[in-house]
């Protein structure tokens, strides 16, 4: 398949593993030049190594102000941004920290924010990018015990709407992705830790899982413990 994309510029941000990898490696084979964060080196050298060596790590922790400053100082100009990285868990609404709630928005929605502030401006001057936000089911369907997560996810939601607005009569566009559960490395420990059983194997873990979800109860095909989201 060729997208035309050869030559183009890219960041994937949460790029070293899970969709967002897939994301990079599908860039990368269409010819892009591949940039991903991350705040773990030793995952991005993997990621990068995966990639047959056609993309570009930097490490940065995008949760703050300094991790942005650094990957846009070395990255100061692309024509895709693809904001990927999400924290999750299933937790009780009550139980939820003022600290927790505050580390996720840092990381599932002001990372992506900073970046599209400086990024944004830039593709519409040159009358061509794409903004790209990897949002969840959970944003257009909050699950209950994982309202920290939704909250974020929607705001991502409002962000590109709002964004997309702007786009009016350019070549710039803005979309928001919302995948359903994924089985990705993340995932499997985390529905491997919702099993009954101690120590049960990741197809124990799935037959549970899917046991315990009715696939009608919603239009994203997914309740009750269904939570594989990026």
């Amino acid at each position: 398949m060729d997208l035309q994309l050869k030559g183009k510029r890219a960041i994937v941000t949460g790029g070293s593993a899970g969709i967002g990898l897939g994301i990079a490696r599908t860039l990368a084979a269409e010819g892009v030049e591949v940039t991903i964060p991350g705040r773990s080196l030793k995952k991005l050298n993997e990621a990068i190594a995966s990639l047959k060596g056609v993309a570009r790590g930097i490490e940065a922790d995008l949760a703050t102000l300094e991790g942005a400053k650094k990957l846009i100082k070395e990255v100061p100009a692309i024509d895709i941004l693809v904001n990927n990285p999400g924290i999750y868990e299933s937790k009780n609404f009550a139980d939820i920290r003022d600290e927790e709630w505050l580390r996720y928005f840092e990381v599932n929605l002001l990372g992506g924010i900073r970046l599209a502030r400086h990024y944004f401006p830039a593709v519409l001057k040159q009358n061509s990018g794409r903004v790209i936000f990897v949002s969840s089911e959970a944003g257009a369907e909050t699950h209950p015990d994982m309202i920290h997560y939704g909250v974020t996810k929607t705001g991502q939601l409002a962000v590109s709407r709002g964004l997309a607005e702007v786009t009016k009569g350019t070549r710039v566009t803005v979309n928001s992705i919302l995948p359903g559960p994924t089985r990705s490395e993340a995932n499997v420990g985390f529905v491997k830790g919702l099993s009954s059983t101690p120590n049960a194997t990741l197809e124990q873990a799935e037959k549970e899982f899917f046991k315990n979800t009715d696939p009608l109860r919603s239009c994203s095909g997914w309740r009750k413990r269904a939570k594989w989201v990026v």
